[in-house]
């Protein structure tokens, strides 16, 4: 659900789908929660940018962060409203056929296999798998 307040905004998670940075960073997320440092990595952009589509698709309720420590972890919140869940759930499966999405989904296994061979994300605690609709 979008924040508080509000009713859900189909309009607003077009936009929020309308980018190529948030379809990678929704496509890494998906079956997991992901700590920033690994977008960072995987995506080759810097932190600030990064948060700030993480930012657009919290607003549009797709997106839900945790704090662990120093670490933000985020991972995908299907919205409650029918009809846009439908849509980010066509977005992903549409996802999983584009080249890009899979090689940045091979740099993310990678990544978590070897962390030591990627300086940024030392110390990083590893992505971890979540269920389709995660408890509150």
């Amino acid at each position: 659900m979008a924040r508080k307040g509000r009713g859900f905004d189909l309009v607003r998670l077009f936009g929020a789908l309308a980018d190529p940075t948030r379809l990678r960073l929704l496509n890494l997320m998906r079956g997991r929660e992901v700590c920033v440092c690994y977008f960072v990595e995987i995506l080759q952009q810097s932190q600030p940018k990064v948060s700030r589509h993480l930012a657009y698709l919290r607003n549009a309720g797709v997106v839900s962060a945790r704090r662990e420590g120093k670490w933000m972890h985020y991972r995908i919140e299907m919205p409650k409203d029918a009809g846009g869940a439908a849509v980010l759930a066509g977005v992903l499966g549409a996802l999983e056929d584009m080249p890009e999405m899979r090689s940045d989904l091979a740099r993310l296994g990678r990544a978590c296999c070897q962390p030591a061979k990627f300086v940024a994300l030392e110390g990083a605690p590893m992505p971890l798998k979540v269920s389709a609709r995660p408890e509150r």
